[in-house]
């Protein structure tokens, strides 16, 4: 399988998926951490989470998948949402948590 079938999988067989640097526990940039909170404050318990600085491969594949330049990247349902300013504008406006609402993943839905 090549990496853009990896991604392909990865985003479309997990709800909620984060590409970002580090971990949900231990993010390694302040936009990861930043994409991890919005996640924890719109109400999603858990999410598939992929490390790209643990294989260069996923790192610079996912930039292709999405033909998005940075890092954290959002999945919801196989769909991009965005990175971490995406991801801050629509939680500021609601938008995200109706998405995540209504793809069934936060704990209030």
């Amino acid at each position: 399988m090549d990496i853009q079938e990896v991604i392909r999988e990865q985003v479309t067989t997990n709800p909620v998926v984060l590409y970002m640097k580090g971990t949900p526990q231990f993010p390694q940039c302040g936009f990861s951490s930043t994409a991890v909170q919005i996640l924890k404050h719109s109400g999603v318990p858990k999410f598939f989470s992929v490390n790209v600085l643990e294989n260069d491969e996923i790192r610079n594949g996912i930039k292709q998948f999405a033909n998005w330049p940075t890092i954290p990247q959002l999945y919801v349902n196989g769909e991009f949402v965005g990175g971490c300013d995406i991801m801050r504008e629509m939680y500021e406006n609601g938008e995200l948590q109706t998405m995540l609402a209504e793809a069934g993943v936060t704990s209030a839905s």
